[in-house]
């Protein structure tokens, strides 16, 4: 994820440079080469770090979904303040994804069903356990909140996070910090809007 401060390693930028261009292009309108000369690097030197585009797809996918997960545990364990304290620290990790990681969005938009069976799987038994995190803390904030409708809910923010491919190119947003703060008021709106009583 983008929240790394150390220098990334050569298979992290291939990663990085391939996330943006089948975001662009699509997964077949992107080739080797392509990829290769984004780090400079022949097309061929790829295959000293990954096998082919299909094995770069599935790092990137399985990847991302099991670092939401792990970050997500630890921002549950280690949030001071109760319940809200932690939602508030779920979403901002979850800001920091969507603002910082937008071509993985569009990505596995568009190329999940591109992954072989036991991949696809991966990711969503991730996904199932990242999403089960946030439900039982939402449920903690909003103890009206029937699991499945804080399911739903959560599923609902999930996708207003992750819009932040279609809100324009990165410099025509008002700027990160703002954005995220906006972003943060519309998923606490939504989960307040969901666990009112009115709501039930």
């Amino acid at each position: 994820m983008a929240t790394r401060t150390d220098a990334p390693t050569r298979r992290e930028q291939i990663l990085k440079e391939a996330a943006r261009l089948f975001a662009e292009r699509g997964f077949h309108g992107v080739g080797v080469d392509e990829i290769g000369a984004a780090v400079g690097i022949s097309g061929p030197g790829l295959y000293r770090h990954f096998p082919g585009k299909d094995a770069m797809l599935a790092e990137l996918l399985v990847g991302i979904s099991g670092q939401l997960l792990t970050g997500g545990k630890r921002r549950v364990a280690e949030a001071a303040g109760g319940a809200e304290a932690v939602l508030d620290s779920l979403i901002e990790g979850h800001i920091d994804f969507a603002l910082d990681d937008r071509p993985l969005i569009t990505l596995h938009d568009r190329e999940l069903d591109r992954l072989r069976d036991s991949d696809r799987k991966l990711v969503r038994q991730l996904q199932r356990q990242y999403v089960e995190l946030w439900v039982e803390v939402v449920r903690e904030v909003y103890p009206a909140l029937a699991e499945p409708a804080a399911r739903s809910a959560v599923h609902s923010v999930f996708g207003l996070l992750n819009s932040t491919p279609h809100l324009g190119r990165p410099g025509s947003l008002p700027g990160r910090g703002d954005t995220a703060a906006l972003l943060h008021r519309m998923a606490r709106g939504a989960f307040g809007a969901a666990g009112s009583p009115a709501a039930g």
